[in-house]
């Protein structure tokens, strides 16, 4: 049987193991953002084309800018009297 020219303490393996459970709390962030990601990016695209289905001439750049809520030239202010 082989034995290696070391001993594993308790100490280390416990400090192994909180490694390992940062590493995973990481992963678990990074998934979590490109989910919110990928969320955001299919609601813009799913809007872009229900609209040009009605016909609207909106690009996607134009339909990210109104989710995002920045006041682009292209918006007409409508004047409810």
């Amino acid at each position: 049987m082989y034995i290696p020219p070391f001993t594993v303490s308790a100490r280390a393996i416990n400090l192994i193991a909180e490694i390992s459970a940062q590493i995973e709390r990481y992963a678990i962030r990074l998934e979590q953002e490109d989910g919110l990601r990928l969320r955001k990016a299919n609601r813009i695209k799913t809007i872009h084309s229900s609209l040009a289905i009605e016909g609207n001439t909106l690009t996607e750049d134009q339909v990210r800018d109104i989710i995002n809520g920045k006041n682009r030239p292209f918006m007409a202010v409508a004047h409810i009297g």
